[in-house]
């Protein structure tokens, strides 16, 4: 019935073709910038005084979007709403739960450029970035459509004589869902749409930096066939919304990205009994990290230099994934260094929305006040090669920052800035190499560039990171081919876009019949 699963492609924007499709799309954006969106609650729509105001992190005096936000009172009528309607949707066919991501993914790639533009208003995101969050969102609905249908025949458990004996996945009830602003489009549909394609119903509470695309994305699911009550939308305060929503005793599962310090905490209230509450709470959790690109003596110094200064500076550093560590060999540090250094003066930083930028802004005031704290820091433990500044006059440009010769244990290589800033840690070999790249809270991803066939074996050992690269950068994991999920206090490794995702999401129940 389905084609096989096979990646959204990038666009190529050397193409003449493709850079007018996305100026169409910027265009279409500026169109509708300044507009107003409601809360969706049981297919309703609810305004309220209190508003998030969106802005161009570029040029923060142009706002892409106002958005309702909700109280405690309306976060539980989308609690009962959502409660409510898992009634009826956890018996649809999986089939037909497919069937509404299915189209919800070909309404998005027919308006790719469109969404992928929003991207470059609303979280400052360049073009080729933003081109693969979209990218990845379609990933997302495709991929989870297929898996969901095969969940749904069960695991193959053994019968015996005069018995019969299944093994199902029945949904859990009511997901909250709290996504990030990083990945704006791709993550906020992944999160929303596992728990939903699999029979879960949903309230939503979207970052507060990038509510807009958020909404679009919702009336793309209405528009697709979801039911009123199966998705709510409430953005909101965090300590208002959010936590409601965590506490709540009608809550059966709670996905979240974002910080470690409040996934810890959403781990914390999530384990406490609520009154009228008669199940545990699931918490899949994705909190950060601190990567390192091992640079091997063996290492191709190109592919080294290549992969440390596009995980470093990457949608400006503000990945989960970005490689903000560079540990190298002693005797190719400097010339690394060197060539990091050269090629991270070649890179442009304007406003997102223009062809020719590889890094935009950082996505507001507080995430630009702290970087630059972290700049005084690195000057303090390091040296600073490149960069160090930044002006945030007219939007929140930083620019792309290389600090050296630091000590493994120093704040710089231990806390994650999320920034566009990278370290360096000189080595004296492989094995120091390792155990430099260990040596943080974290373990979410890590690239080792090395020719030398025993050290990558050792690094698949003993590298203990979720995702890991060899000879590539640690950034841009692809839905279907690297699941991707962290150790450590890098979260729950649920292992996004991977074979085991929707499980956890649903509860397994071993059905017996005598014959």
């Amino acid at each position: 019935m389905y084609t096989p699963y096979k990646h959204e492609p990038f666009t190529d924007f050397s193409i003449e073709e493709n850079k007018k499709a996305y100026e169409a799309g910027l265009e279409k954006v500026k169109s509708y910038l300044n507009q107003e969106y409601d809360l969706i609650v049981n297919g309703e729509r609810i305004k309220t005084d209190d508003k998030i105001v969106s802005t161009n992190p570029a040029k923060t005096d142009e706002v892409v979007g106002t958005v309702s936000k909700a109280t405690q009172e309306i976060a539980e009528q989308a609690m009962q709403a959502a409660s409510d309607a898992f009634e009826d949707w956890r018996k649809w066919s999986a089939e037909a739960r497919a069937g509404i991501l299915f189209r919800a993914a070909a309404k998005i790639r027919r308006r790719k450029h469109e969404f992928s533009a929003l991207l470059s208003y609303e979280v400052g995101k360049p073009w080729k970035e933003a081109d693969a969050d979209t990218a990845e969102a379609i990933d997302f609905l495709e991929y989870y459509a297929r898996q969901a249908i095969e969940v749904d025949k069960g695991k193959h458990v053994e019968s015996r004589e005069g018995e019969m004996n299944c093994y199902v996945y029945t949904p859990c009830g009511v997901a909250v869902v709290i996504p990030p602003w990083n990945l704006a489009l791709a993550i906020m549909a992944g999160t929303t749409v596992a728990p939903l394609v699999t029979g879960n119903t949903v309230v939503m509470k979207p970052a507060s930096n990038s509510p807009v695309t958020a909404a679009k994305f919702v009336e793309v699911l209405e528009e697709s066939g979801l039911p009123k009550g199966v998705l709510n939308f409430v953005p909101g305060s965090g300590k208002e919304v959010g936590d409601y929503l965590v506490d709540h005793p009608k809550t059966a599962l709670i996905s979240f990205t974002g910080s470690r310090d409040v996934g810890v905490r959403i781990m914390e209230r999530a384990a406490k009994l609520q009154p009228g509450q008669n199940h545990l709470k699931r918490v899949i959790a994705e909190m950060g990290g601190k990567d390192t690109v091992v640079v091997d003596k063996s290492a191709d110094i190109e592919t080294a230099v290549n992969a440390i200064v596009v995980s470093a500076f990457g949608f400006s550093g503000q990945k989960c994934s970005s490689g903000s560590r560079a540990v190298v060999h002693e005797d190719i540090y400097d010339e690394v260094l060197d060539r990091v250094a050269k090629l991270t003066k070649e890179l442009t930083v304007g406003n997102a929305t223009e062809s020719n930028i590889y890094m935009g802004p950082v996505v507001d005031q507080a995430a630009f006040d702290k970087i630059m704290s972290y700049m005084e820091i690195g000057k303090e433990e390091g040296r600073l090669v490149v960069g160090g500044t930044g002006d945030d006059s007219t939007g929140y440009f930083i620019q792309p920052t290389i600090f050296a010769d630091l000590a493994p244990t120093s704040r710089m290589q231990q806390e994650e800035i999320f920034g566009p800033v990278v370290c360096f840690t000189k080595v004296k070999d492989f094995d120091e190499a390792i155990e430099v790249a260990n040596n943080t809270e974290y373990g979410l991803t890590g690239a080792v560039i090395s020719e030398d066939r025993q050290n990558i074996e050792k690094a698949a050992r003993d590298f203990h990171v979720g995702n890991l690269y060899f000879n590539r950068n640690c950034t841009g994991a692809i839905v279907g081919y690297q699941p991707f999920g962290g150790f450590k206090m890098s979260g729950t490794d649920s292992k996004a876009g991977g074979p085991d995702y929707l499980a956890l999401h649903m509860q397994a129940k071993t059905i017996s019949e005598m014959l």
